[in-house]
């Protein structure tokens, strides 16, 4: 149990402040990004008509993505935010299946991670937005239906962000709480496995597609 409020932390004296790093996040981030270089390299190093085992998982991943934006988008923006959105999506499946793996953790349990990409599809949203329609008419889109409408507006944008981490964030941390609790109880006998490929492989499936999906939604609300 000692574990649960254990964080490995890296203090840097920096403009007369002390920033403070999270080595355990850091590490597990670049160590998914590695993976994910990795197996971009393998797969698309050989590419041939008769794909490999590499080569079409990799085709699969990018296909079925494409098709999804290009639904909520258009085929013209998919050529934009397409790369985006499968990046997105194969980064935040691979951190939240490391925690399956012993002595490894999941980035998005950490709640920067969601968050700085939850702000990210934020500002990329509202871009491609002022980018679609002209800034005058993105924002008159605030002060419709009526104009005392525009604070609730903001506030709703905003309110995107926090949604959208604090779901991911919420739900992966939870799992890993309940995992280490019930190992605790169990000795790592019972039920801990099962609740590591529940939470690890179904649940953070699942919140990686959500995450990546609302992403997308919110980019098509903003150009539409």
């Amino acid at each position: 149990m000692e574990e649960l409020g254990r964080v490995y932390q890296l203090i840097v004296p920096m403009f007369g402040r002390d920033m403070t790093f999270n080595l355990d996040v850091i590490v597990m981030t670049w160590l998914v990004i590695a993976v994910l270089l990795l197996f971009g390299y393998l797969a698309s190093r050989r590419r041939s008509r008769l794909p490999g085992p590499l080569q079409a998982v990799g085709e699969l991943f990018v296909s079925q993505l494409y098709g999804l934006t290009e639904d909520a988008l258009d085929e013209e923006m998919v050529k934009t935010y397409g790369p985006l959105i499968c990046a997105l999506f194969m980064f935040l499946l691979l951190s939240n299946w490391f925690g399956i793996i012993p002595h490894l953790g999941e980035p998005t349990k950490d709640l920067n991670t969601p968050l700085s990409l939850g702000i990210m599809g934020f500002f990329i949203a509202h871009y491609a937005g002022i980018k679609a329609k002209g800034l005058k008419a993105y924002l008159k889109q605030y002060f419709e239906p009526m104009f005392f409408m525009m604070p609730l507006n903001v506030i709703g944008e905003l309110a995107k962000v926090v949604s959208i981490s604090f779901r991911l964030f919420g739900n992966i941390m939870g799992g890993s709480i309940i995992i280490l609790v019930v190992s605790y109880l169990t000795y790592s006998v019972i039920l801990p496995p099962f609740l590591n490929a529940f939470f690890g492989l179904f649940v953070g499936t699942i919140q990686a597609f959500v995450f990546t999906m609302l992403t997308v939604v919110y980019i098509s609300v903003q150009v539409k």
